[in-house]
């Protein structure tokens, strides 16, 4: 389970359920988010669909404790055009 909650400011608490609880603290810029999303979903859920990416290709104890969401794109090259298709649909 991905709980997601608003720290401060586009700062967020997510938290991942799973053999083992991990927190991460999650910074999502305004102009990524905008550019990404065209604010067709909130942060939150921008921030989830985003940890049911990774946690299709590595366990919750791999995902960095603290990160801008837009880093994921280097590790990831497909994250950006992914994420708009989950929402999309």
């Amino acid at each position: 389970m991905i709980s997601v909650k608003l720290i401060k400011d586009s700062t967020f608490k997510v938290t991942v359920e799973s053999k083992t609880t991990t927190q991460h603290e999650v910074h999502v810029e305004n102009n990524f988010y905008q550019a990404l999303t065209k604010s067709r979903i909130g942060y939150e859920d921008l921030i989830k669909l985003s940890f049911e990416f990774l946690l299709e290709r590595e366990p919750n104890t791999s995902i960095l404790s603290r990160f801008d969401l837009e880093v994921i794109s280097q590790y990831f090259p497909e994250y950006e055009s992914e994420i708009k298709k989950r929402f999309k649909s």
